[in-house]
């Protein structure tokens, strides 16, 4: 299993729309694609209130550049996300991280 950390920083005052997006269209989509959320997390303390962090799970990473590609590639979610961002981006940037289990961790 390999775990992906993804960290959407948002542009100042639009993470309520990058969470409302993620709950009422994304998940949806990447049920019809196979991707699987580990989690989502915002930040209560710490550098930034204006970032999501979440994982995203995967059997090999040639599973992931499949599923990926193709949610990437959704005519559907093109439409969607631009109908989201008519009034300006909502994600200043993104941190992306493949991470690897150590020895003794509880997750493999």
């Amino acid at each position: 299993m390999i775990h992906e950390l993804r960290i959407y920083h948002c542009v100042p005052g639009r993470l309520p729309n990058l969470l409302r997006r993620f709950e009422t269209i994304t998940l949806d989509i990447w049920k019809k694609h196979g991707i699987r959320q580990a989690g989502f997390w915002t930040v209560a303390i710490g550098d930034s209130n204006q970032d999501l962090h979440y994982l995203v799970e995967w059997e090999s990473l040639a599973e992931r550049d499949q599923k990926w590609g193709a949610f990437q590639a959704d005519p559907e979610w093109i439409a969607k996300r631009a109908e989201t961002e008519r009034d300006g981006p909502i994600v200043a940037s993104i941190t992306n991280m493949i991470l690897q289990p150590t020895a003794f961790s509880a997750v493999r």
